[in-house]
C-alpha cells in the first residue's frame, strides 16, 4: 500500500510522455480536413488554411475520460481583439 502512495505521487510529478510524431501529424492532418469541412473558401488556399490551423490553440493532454485515447487534444479558439 505505502508502495503504491508513492508511485502515485511520482506519476504526478513526471513530465509528460513526448508525443510521437506520427501522431502530432495525424492530428494536424484531421485537423486542417475539419477546417476545410467548416470552412470551404479554404479548401484552394493553403496558405490561408495554415494561418487558420496556427490561430488554432492545439495542446496536446493526456486522455482522462473512459474510452479516450492515451492523448487527447484540446483546441482553444483565438481570441477575439
Amino acid at each position: 500500500m505505502n508502495l503504491r502512495f508513492f508511485e502515485r505521487i511520482r506519476d504526478a510529478f513526471r513530465r509528460e510522455p513526448v508525443l510521437h510524431p506520427v501522431d502530432h501529424q495525424l492530428a494536424r492532418r484531421w485537423i486542417k480536413q475539419r477546417l476545410i469541412a467548416v470552412f470551404p473558401h479554404l479548401r484552394n488556399n493553403p496558405r490561408e488554411l495554415e494561418r487558420a490551423y496556427r490561430n488554432l490553440g492545439m495542446e496536446a493532454q493526456p486522455g482522462w475520460e473512459e474510452g479516450d485515447a492515451d492523448t487527447v487534444f484540446v483546441l482553444s479558439a483565438p481570441e477575439q481583439v
